[in-house]
């Protein structure tokens, strides 16, 4: 994406916000995303005015960023979100640091109020003058370029440097803070373009060799790709390497869409909520190259040992978190070299697994009260799941069990954040996606991710997204509440909660909107099927067992324990109740 000022031979005299929304439109920005405020309001004007953007206004100005970080992950475009500033713009700070981790790139546009009042008590002031807190310094850790636009002129040279920032290597957020007089000023735009200043950096030769050289001479391979593959629109390089090489690939929890999951090679989900076929192949393996990840911790739990004893390559355009032989630079570029090296194999690595790596074992309830199996929730998921649907999954027992068992979808996103594991991420992300691609967008949450972000259902319901968001209610913090009785030495209770009938509440606040309380798989399946026919939003709610163990690593020494029935309980959960259709 290229900002330039405008080409006209004699431009007129325009307000800035209009300058600014006319330059995201011509950059291809087709969404912003925010909440509003007097300090942000002529920016939204600008928007309303254009026609072009369209102002997506959200309930909670995180979800108006995770908004913007999953339009950005299923477009490969900039995300962009505007706040006001204050509170406003405070709430912005978890989900910039989500999208700072994970290196999605996003544009934040915060209003300020005037620079005349900076310093002097104005209502909000985030300027660091007069006792006031520097706005400026809190963003700067989240974002790659922070900037405080002091007047229109440095627009014309903040706007381009900041856009480049979010989209170069490594990708993330950029921030302008804009004061309100600054956003009004009228400017006098020059006639020429500007020319864009991108370079191409090229692959280190020496680096290029080593790779290589380590492949040639290896028998068996691992490949483990992760979340930049995605970034990067890398899946047909990842998949031409791995047919090459006749590689087993496995896939970070965040990675679960850039490689065929029913490919007959394909190992699992290496890491925390991954498949113990993956450490087996790891072990078999005389090469592991990992592609598009640092493998962070979530992502090698359980497999250190392994990799000790392991020669590892790394392609990325950053060093991995392990020992190994590394080639930086465009990830494209870097899998198409290595490619064009290789000679290609005779025989495939022999199938390990088939294609769907056998699941952790557990059991599968332990408590009270009608509930739906996990295993059997996602089976559901699984035979309703459109093949072009993009899939958000969110933290917690229901995110470990759909990023274990879960296919991805062969032509659409299969999204976690693990950047920051910030709960209630995929409300907001699921929509960003929806509105941007117009495609079903299934969310995968628990009741808890629910609760503290869940309300943006309503935003679904204003714009007609087509969000399908399927909420596993297990009536607490589940995961927190397991920690506690395994690790902790028993339960407290303050992570479990009364029963909330989900569906009920959601029918009676949005009578437009397809309710559903699924009493089975079944009846799951079946408001799934329904919601895929719609071009509108819907709403499944089901209820599951709060003591069914995750597939979870560290949960995974006690999944074949015997464990009585009797748990402490806030509520009975004994409600025998069947499905509830509204809409």
């Amino acid at each position: 994406m290229t900002i330039t000022t405008s080409d006209a031979p004699e431009a007129e005299a325009l307000r800035l916000v209009d300058h600014l929304a006319g330059e995201l439109a011509k950059a291809g920005v087709t969404h912003v995303f925010g909440v509003g405020g007097a300090n942000i309001e002529d920016l939204y004007d600008a928007v309303h005015r254009g026609s072009t953007i369209r102002g997506v206004v959200a309930k909670h100005e995180f979800s108006a960023v995770t908004m913007a970080d999953g339009y950005a992950r299923t477009t490969g475009r900039l995300g962009v979100v505007a706040a006001t500033s204050g509170g406003g713009a405070m709430n912005l700070i978890p989900g910039l640091a989500e999208a700072y981790a994970s290196r999605v790139p996003v544009l934040a546009l915060v209003g300020q109020p005037r620079t005349g009042q900076e310093g002097h008590g104005a209502f909000q002031d985030s300027s660091g003058k007069g006792g006031s807190f520097d706005a400026g310094a809190l963003f700067a850790p989240v974002s790659r370029f922070c900037a405080r636009v002091e007047d229109a002129d440095q627009l014309m040279e903040m706007l381009p440097r900041a856009v480049s920032a979010a989209q170069a290597d490594p990708r993330g957020p950029a921030v302008l803070l804009l004061p309100k007089d600054v956003q009004q000023a009228h400017v006098r735009l020059p006639g020429h373009s500007v020319p864009p200043t991108a370079s191409v950096a090229r692959l280190d030769s020496t680096a290029l060799t080593a790779v290589t050289d380590a492949l040639r001479g290896a028998g068996r391979v691992l490949v483990i790709a992760g979340e930049d593959v995605a970034a990067a629109d890398a899946r047909a390089e990842l998949a031409e390497l791995a047919t090459k090489l006749g590689a087993w690939v496995a896939v970070t929890p965040d990675a679960k869409d850039v490689f065929d999951n029913r490919d007959p090679r394909f190992a699992g989900v290496a890491g925390v909520m991954g498949h113990a076929n993956v450490e087996d192949c790891l072990r078999r393996a005389d090469v592991c190259v990992l592609v598009g990840t640092r493998l962070p911790l979530l992502a090698r739990g359980g497999l250190d040992r392994a990799l000790a004893t392991t020669d590892i390559v790394c392609l990325g355009p950053e060093p991995p978190f392990v020992a190994a032989t590394a080639l930086g630079g465009d990830l494209r570029d870097a899998l198409r070299a290595v490619t064009r090296r290789l000679p290609r194999r005779p025989h495939a690595c022999p199938q390990h697994a088939g294609p769907h790596p056998a699941p952790m074992r557990g059991p599968v309830s332990r408590g009270r009260g009608r509930t739906v199996a996990y295993t059997e929730a996602i089976a559901a998921v699984e035979a309703a799941l459109p093949e072009d649907a993009h899939v958000f999954v969110d933290a917690g027992n229901a995110g470990a069990s759909a990023i274990h068992l879960l296919p991805a979808p062969r032509h659409g996103r299969f999204v976690v954040a693990v950047g920051m594991g910030g709960m209630g991420y995929t409300f907001g992300a699921g929509i960003g996606a929806a509105l941007a691609t117009g495609r079903r967008t299934y969310v995968l949450a628990g009741d808890g991710a629910f609760f503290m972000h869940g309300m943006e259902v309503h935003t679904a319901v204003e714009y007609a997204a087509p969000v399908t968001f399927v909420v596993f209610n297990n009536n607490a913090h589940a995961m927190c509440a397991l920690r506690e009785e395994f690790l902790q030495g028993g339960v407290r209770g303050d992570d479990l909660f009364g029963r909330t009938d989900l569906a009920a509440g959601l029918a009676a606040a949005f009578p437009s909107l397809d309710v559903t309380g699924a009493g089975d798989a079944a009846q799951l399946r079946e408001a799934l099927l329904r919601s895929n026919t719609s071009r509108a939003p819907a709403f499944v709610a089901l209820d599951c067992d709060p003591w069914e163990v995750p597939p979870f690593l560290p949960f995974r020494p006690f999944t074949e324990a015997t464990h009585s029935t009797e748990r402490p309980y806030a509520k009975e959960n004994a409600d025998e109740r069947g499905a509830v259709h509204v809409g």
